[in-house]
């Protein structure tokens, strides 16, 4: 077993996030081995996005941080339109689960 001098909340948060992406991609996958998929990969930056965003209402000043935010965003946009386009019973689908808008 790997030993880390790391203070315990540290690895708490870690795991519990580990936890929560797990569930995210149990919720959205579209088979038993799915991590990849469309839905997926939208639910985990959607998940991502709402993180972001209440961190900058506390650091308005972390531009870094902003320019992240709005590559997540693009890139959930056009990962959105490919499903529009493919599959629009998983896009209605999805952006209604996830509370996103069109």
């Amino acid at each position: 077993m790997l030993t880390v001098n790391v203070l315990p909340g540290i690895i708490s948060r870690l795991y519990m996030a580990l936890v929560e992406k797990n569930t995210i991609i149990a919720g959205n996958r579209l088979h038993d081995k799915d991590t990849g998929s469309a839905d997926v990969q939208i639910a985990l930056l959607t998940q991502r996005i709402n993180y972001l965003t209440g961190h900058l209402k506390v650091a308005a000043k972390d531009h870094s941080s902003r320019r992240g935010l709005i590559t997540m965003v693009s890139k959930r946009r056009r990962l959105l339109d490919y499903l529009n386009r493919t599959n629009k019973g998983r896009y209605d689908s999805l952006i209604k689960k996830l509370k996103i808008r069109k």
